[in-house]
C-alpha cells in the first residue's frame, strides 16, 4: 500500500498492484487495472518511488525470515533481483555424480 493525495488534498492510501497506468496529463491520472480512474497530487515519478520502496519492504520482510541463502537465491529468482555480485550456490545438477 502507498499512501497518496487527492487534488482536493484528502490523503489515501492505495494498493499499489491495483495501478494500471499512471499519466501526467497535467494532472497525474492513475487507471486502475478495474478500469477506475483516480487523480493525485503526487507525479508519476513520485508514484514510481513510492510504489518500488513499498516492494523493496516488503521484499526485505520476506527475506529476514528465510533460513539460509538458497532460499534468499529462490526468493530473488522470483522478484528478478539481481544478486550477480553474490557467490552462487551449488545447484542439485551440479552436485550430482555424472553417469
Amino acid at each position: 500500500m502507498i499512501e497518496l493525495t487527492r487534488l482536493n488534498g484528502t490523503p489515501m492510501v492505495l494498493n499499489s498492484d491495483l495501478i494500471k497506468t499512471a499519466e501526467a496529463s497535467p494532472d497525474t491520472m492513475l487507471t486502475l487495472i478495474n478500469g477506475e480512474k483516480l487523480i493525485v497530487r503526487e507525479d508519476t515519478a513520485e508514484i514510481v518511488e513510492r510504489v518500488l520502496a513499498y516492494r523493496a519492504r516488503l521484499l526485505a520482510s520476506v527475506v529476514k525470515r528465510l533460513p539460509n541463502y538458497g532460499e534468499l537465491q529462490r526468493a530473488a529468482s522470483l522478484t528478478s533481483l539481481d544478486l550477480s555480485g553474490q557467490p552462487k550456490p551449488p545447484s542439485a545438477a551440479t552436485t550430482q555424480n555424472p553417469r
